[in-house]
């Protein structure tokens, strides 16, 4: 049997660095990726060992942006996409010119370089990896916020910005003289008629390939995808997730000449029309898992360490441009246009990096001679620390805020501007903002939770940070607010001051510690119940909270919602009311279950 097949070696070779990388980079509280760049540099032709293949791994990679952009487009409504164009298009093509005026300024006058090759560098600082910010807004629970839809949206923006600038390469490089490789002198430069039809047929494709699938793949793709699950096949299911992902990428690319990403963006939205979009999300996650793995190892390959000891310097001064002056501009930017403090952080941070576009734009201009090969592997280094430290940023994100507002005006102003959905109705109801019931978390066990309290007639306040949640909430007539709970303001809006009990479920764990300890701050009487989301969950956090701080902690999955329920009735309200929550028994056991249950809590609160 033939046991030099490229394409198992590679993936045989790519996963299994990729995990034991992965893990240890876990272990030492790194994110998983950049154990997954790691593994890339060693898989690679510059070190020495076994080595994948390249052109094979970066094929595999772009699989894994393919399906990555169909899963978030599973998310991402035509009407989310809508609703952040006031932001997304201004403030994208505003940070792509100043990001890439400032590179190619910093190339010309510090570095000397050609007008060309500083133009070509601009151009790759000035666009983000949408794989990077899609990994990190789902490391810190932002992908369904305000905040991820907008980040997301502008990087939607960037990307068809990009695609009109791969096109427009040539003719630039024809109008600049450059001469290609190979070549003894430059083509002859193209007129301004033939340039002015070259843009307008660009944005036409574009156009074209939108209009298309919003008005034919809007109708004809939900309907094949049920025609499809009534069979009961769960291969023919899973099959057509990848014929409508990757199919439609290709098509999007052969035909209109735009990314592959931006293709299955656009059939992931459009596929969310159907009612088996949550099913299609969730069967198309371990694909999205596996392949986006391969992304960041495909790029890992592309670097040629030695330019760390050679360029140590230019790096850095790419990285300060890409981390600081991107982010920087993106904030003020956001800032200008009269969005909350928050909103303005997050979207800096999920700009701080750059990836696949990058590589695509320096490869352009290499071919056409615009930049040598040394360009791609200083671009390379530099994306990888950003992307390594991406993660660091948003970590920074609330620490930075809390100091702003702490010292500044300004930043107390912004951190007071909130959206339609961070502020509870001004219709409700006064008796539901006294001895409240604050129940935190998106999910199953909060839904269910919330509803039997609130068909019990507790008053409960719900804070979540997806909008499409909250959307259907307010629909109920439920008082509830969008945001982070760890952001006092998003406590101080649930009225937290004269709340009763806060009941945080479906929280990680780092992010229950960050909201007790405000919680605390905020309101010392009130009594904290906590869900976790396992046993060992449960056990790090009785170790970290003080038995001060909580009342109980949870992580019986099975009856969690009863058992919620039933604690707040027996603990916090009156015997009667005890006695409503309960859903059998005597009222007289009701009542010595309470006092037995709330001498139990004072004794020992952590359960």
């Amino acid at each position: 049997m033939e046991h030099s097949l490229p394409l198992i070696s590679t993936l045989a070779l790519a996963f299994a660095m990729a995990l034991v990388f992965g893990y240890f980079a876990e272990k030492l509280r790194f994110p998983a990726l950049v154990g997954y760049l790691i593994a890339g540099i060693v898989c690679s032709a510059n070190t020495p060992g076994p080595t994948a293949d390249m052109g094979l791994a970066s094929q595999l990679s772009e699989l894994g942006v393919i399906l990555l952009m169909f899963g978030v487009g599973l998310h991402f409504s035509i009407e989310d996409l809508l609703k952040v164009k006031n932001i997304a298009i201004p403030g994208a093509v505003l940070q792509m010119g100043i990001a890439t005026a400032l590179g190619a300024a910093f190339a010309s006058f510090i570095w000397h370089w050609n007008f060309s090759a500083a133009l070509i560098f601009g151009l790759c600082l000035s666009c983000a990896s949408t794989v990077v910010l899609l990994k990190a807004l789902e490391l810190h629970g932002h992908l369904n916020t305000i905040d991820g839809q907008i980040s997301v949206g502008w990087l939607v923006v960037e990307d068809i910005a990009t695609v009109l600038i791969l096109v427009l390469l040539p003719p630039i490089a024809l109008v600049l003289g450059v001469v290609p490789p190979g070549a003894t002198e430059a083509p002859e430069a193209l007129s301004a008629g033939q340039m002015v039809w070259v843009i307008i047929s660009t944005i036409l494709r574009v156009v074209a390939f939108v209009a298309i699938m919003l008005l034919v793949g809007r109708k004809f793709i939900p309907w094949a995808l049920s025609q499809i699950a009534k069979t009961g096949s769960r291969e023919l299911f899973t099959l057509s997730l990848l014929v409508a992902s990757i199919g439609i990428a290709f098509g999007a690319a052969a035909v209109f000449e735009v990314s592959f990403a931006l293709g299955a963006f656009f059939a992931g939205m459009v596929m969310r029309e159907s009612p088996y979009a949550r099913r299609a999300a969730h069967d198309s996650l371990p694909l999205q898992d596996a392949f986006s793995v391969l992304f960041f190892v495909g790029v890992g390959m592309m670097l040629d360490w030695h330019v760390m000891l050679t360029e140590p310097l230019g790096i850095l001064t790419m990285l300060a441009i890409i981390m600081v002056g991107k982010s920087v501009t993106a904030f003020l930017l956001v800032h200008f246009l009269r969005y909350p403090l928050h909103t303005s952080l997050n979207v800096g941070a999920a700009l701080a990096q750059i990836g696949e576009f990058s590589f695509i734009l320096v490869a352009q201009g290499i071919a056409l001679g615009m930049v040598d090969n040394e360009v791609m592997s200083m671009i390379v280094a530099a994306s990888i620390l950003s992307i390594a430290l991406n993660p660091l940023m948003f970590a920074m994100a609330p620490v930075i805020r809390r100091l702003a507002v702490r010292h500044f005006a300004w930043a107390r102003a912004a951190a007071m501007v909130t959206d339609p959905y961070a502020v509870l109705p001004k219709e409700t109801s006064r008796k539901m903002l006294t001895g409240q019931t604050i129940v935190v978390g998106t999910g199953e066990v909060s839904n269910n939770v919330a509803q039997r309290l609130h068909d019990h007639n507790i008053p409960i306040v719900s804070i979540v940070e997806d909008k499409d949640v909250a959307e259907n909430l307010r629909g109920q007539n439920r008082a509830v607010i969008t945001g982070d709970a760890t952001d006092p303001m998003v406590l101080v809006q649930a009225h937290i001051v004269t709340a009763a009990v806060l009941m945080i479920l479906e929280v990680d764990t780092v992010k229950i510690l960050k909201i007790v300890e405000m919680a605390r701050q905020l309101n010392p009487e009130m009594k904290i119940l906590v869900r976790a989301k396992t046993t060992e969950d449960a056990e790090f956090l009785q170790k970290e909270l003080d038995p001060k701080e909580v009342t109980a902690i949870f992580n019986d999955p099975d009856s969690v919602s009863s058992r919620l329920v039933r604690k707040i009735g027996r603990i916090y309200m009156p015997a009667e009311t005890a006695g409503d929550v309960e859903d059998h028994g005597d009222h007289e056991q009701h009542k010595k279950h309470a006092q037995a249950e709330n001498e139990e809590a004072v004794a020992q609160p952590a359960h």
